[in-house]
């Protein structure tokens, strides 16, 4: 054991302590059971789910920085912030693996203390969703009882997302994006456009010379994946532990939540890599096109 230093401060009276500094008092008592009798594992799911609400608050915080950062044409910072969302993405992950311990015998006891709550209400996972491109105005209607975070989402809904944003980059870029990728009403989900993937195509096949832009192609797919990872075991968790009755917010459940993972976000980036052409075929199609324009 180190020894103990005599520099440390103790006489902490009027001073700003940890506890002060992260409002500890707050967070810890933010903990409220509601089954009664009390559960032993009813803390067990509200701290599982807290804490999954903290980490995503970081993760939109993260996400709209790089929006910013896309708004101002340098791509290079927020490769930095893809790193920090991968590692937070991958917390929210494991996570699911605590919640596991819970049995089904164990939920059941506690599960109707829960009332009408679901994860379906939850205001920042719809945040991530919209930030991504899945939006659907019919989601807002689980938050009109709530003021502030209904019009949060409602500009979240009408504001581009991450991957819209990149591809007008690209098109000030001078990419040919196709214009309907440009305008469109930003409410919508996001539906693929096969003419984009050829201004993909051309990333892929020389990423030397769009160095920035294949990376932000790369550092998006794998936000992608680490999402549906996440929502699988989502599902996965979900099933194990409730089987298939309906969500507590009305849902089917697992079959809601299967529905989900069909959803692609940036589907030409997934698109791109079955057209891709050996570096053979790449210069023999560059011969011609100079064959072609040489006068």
């Amino acid at each position: 054991m180190p020894e103990y230093e005599t520099s440390i401060v103790t006489d902490l009276e009027h001073r700003e302590t940890y506890g002060d500094y992260l409002r500890l008092d707050l967070l810890l008592a933010a903990q409220q059971p509601r089954s009664n009798p009390a559960h032993h594992d009813e803390l067990l799911f509200i701290i599982q789910h807290q804490t999954s609400e903290l980490w995503m608050k970081l993760m939109i915080h993260e996400l709209r920085e790089v929006v910013a950062w896309i708004r101002r044409d340098n791509l290079e910072p927020s490769f930095k912030i893809f790193a920090r969302v991968g590692a937070i993405q991958r917390m929210l992950f494991d996570q699911w693996g605590v919640l596991e311990t819970l049995t089904p015998n164990e939920y059941v006891q506690f599960r109707g203390a829960l009332g009408t709550a679901s994860g379906i209400q939850s205001p920042q996972y719809r945040a991530i969703e919209f930030l991504m491109g899945n939006k659907d105005v019919r989601m807002l209607g689980p938050h009109r009882h709530d003021p502030v975070a209904h019009a949060e989402l409602e500009a979240h809904l009408h504001e581009p997302s991450v991957y819209d944003e990149f591809l007008a980059y690209l098109h000030r870029r001078g990419a040919p994006v196709p214009e309907e990728c440009l305008h469109r009403d930003w409410t919508q989900p996001y539906q693929s456009v096969p003419g984009l993937v050829d201004v993909f195509r051309t990333i892929y096949e020389d990423p030397h010379s769009h160095w920035d832009e294949f990376e932000m192609c790369e550092k998006l797919v794998d936000v992608e994946e680490r999402f549906r990872l996440w929502r699988f075991r989502h599902v996965m968790t979900v099933q194990r532990i409730i089987g298939f009755k309906r969500g507590t917010g009305g849902s089917s459940g697992v079959g809601f939540l299967w529905k989900a993972l069909d959803y692609t976000y940036f589907p030409e980036l997934w698109d791109v890599r079955t057209v891709l052409r050996e570096p053979s075929e790449v210069a023999a199609a560059r011969a011609d096109s100079d064959a072609a324009a040489a006068p």
